[in-house]
């Protein structure tokens, strides 16, 4: 087949950090051919385009702003990723990477478009929503992947591998946390990040939920999440702090906290981590990922312009950096590069096969890549934890494909 033609939409802080540069490089390997990338508003698109570290990285390489960049930055254009969606041949993709509230109108406007689609996590927010999603998918043949990231660092694959194996024995007891920095709070997440919308478990500790399910294979059966509403600079309140449990179908207990209020002068861009504890009934084992920084020690002459940069640092190697490999400009490397890159590649997979139907149910069985059909336990999760958050903390149960307090 030809290049695949993309769509991104939304050109936030995940575009600059992680998608945009991820496409480019496929684009330089002759995966995907022209980008366009639709925002809100033309001071999204203008800063991502004048970003000068993907600039550095790939010259040579831009794509179609929508709206143009000259255009009022302030002025809102909340359906130009219809018009520009419309203008695509079928079959090609769109990715997705706007607010967590809009993912459902969006992924389904593109697969109704007739478009592959690749969404950030979570997919949507409940589970009548990922199953619709899943039925027009299925329908035409499409492929809906999510952006789990975690799921490509080399130790979640190895831990995978071993706890099915039998090592680990049987997860019983987990604690993890995934805390951004302050300066989250002085970004566009101030306008979206409100309480009746998301909060923190929703918005970042999915991807733990995510892994332990990953590693186990288990699913999850109850959840509540205690809340501590904060104040945003602009007076919006949002759950800034979020302390939750899942509770898992063999009695297993992850504990999961997550903040946007981790100091901006730590080092790293986050914390964050997990420790998982086994029995196989005679014996206990144990599993520690500490997954902010990979032992590496910086203390620089002065800090760079990127939001939260600090004069020490401990940088990630493993989810996504800049190295030079000798050719033009710089390559990605990291767990959130390969993540983007097996999605696309799977809709080139799915859109070569002569028998689509069978790549997609190989690729739903399998269970490396989130699909709607094998990680819908993702949404089960965030809907119960809504209704938990907005009920005082009180437990949520899912059960018989449903979610009711306890």
């Amino acid at each position: 087949m030809n290049k695949l033609t993309v769509t991104l939409v939304g050109g936030g802080m995940i575009a600059q950090d992680q998608i945009l540069p991820s496409l480019y490089q496929l684009q330089r390997e002759g995966v995907v051919g022209d980008i366009s990338v639709v925002s809100l508003q033309a001071r999204t698109v203008k800063a991502l385009a004048d970003n000068e570290t993907i600039r550095r990285a790939f010259p040579g390489h831009s794509f179609r702003p929508y709206p143009d960049p000259s255009q009022d930055p302030m002025v809102k254009n909340p359906d130009l990723y219809k018009e520009v969606i419309a203008t695509m041949p079928p079959r090609q993709l769109v990715v997705i990477g706007v607010p967590d509230q809009l993912h459902f109108e969006v992924v389904m406007y593109a697969l109704r478009a007739n478009q592959n689609v690749i969404v950030v996590k979570p997919l949507v927010l409940t589970m009548a929503e990922a199953k619709l999603v899943e039925e027009e998918a299925r329908r035409r043949e499409l492929f809906v992947g999510v952006e789990y990231h975690k799921r490509f660092d080399d130790r979640s694959l190895l831990a995978r591998r071993r706890y099915r194996e039998g090592m680990f024995g049987e997860f019983r007891l987990g604690t993890a946390r995934l805390m951004e920095k302050w300066y989250y709070r002085q970004s566009n997440f101030q306008n979206w990040f409100t309480c009746e919308n998301t909060d923190a478990f929703t918005y970042i500790g999915c991807h733990y939920v995510d892994f332990v399910h990953f590693v186990t294979g288990l699913l999850p059966r109850s959840v509540s999440v205690y809340g501590i509403k904060d104040t945003f600079p602009n007076g919006n309140e949002g759950y800034l702090w979020t302390d939750a449990r899942v509770i898992w179908e063999n009695g297993a207990c992850l504990n999961v906290q997550n903040t946007l209020s981790f100091p901006d002068e730590a080092p790293g861009s986050n914390t964050q981590g997990i420790t998982m504890y086994f029995s196989d009934g005679a014996r206990g084992a144990w599993l520690e990922h500490s997954d902010q920084y990979r032992g590496i020690k910086y203390c620089y002459t002065h800090r760079t312009d990127a939001p939260g940069a600090t004069v020490f640092a401990e940088p990630s190697t493993e989810y996504f950096q800049y190295v030079d490999a000798g050719g033009p400009g710089l390559q990605c490397i990291g767990y959130g590069y390969r993540s983007v890159a097996a999605l696309v590649k799977a809709v080139v997979r799915v859109e070569t096969a002569e028998n689509r139907r069978a790549v997609l149910d190989e690729i739903d069985n399998y269970g490396l890549l989130a699909t709607p059909k094998n990680s819908s336990f993702n949404e089960a999760v965030i809907e119960a934890a809504r209704l938990s958050i907005l009920n005082g903390g009180r437990e949520a149960v899912i059960e018989g494909g449903r979610v009711s307090l306890r």
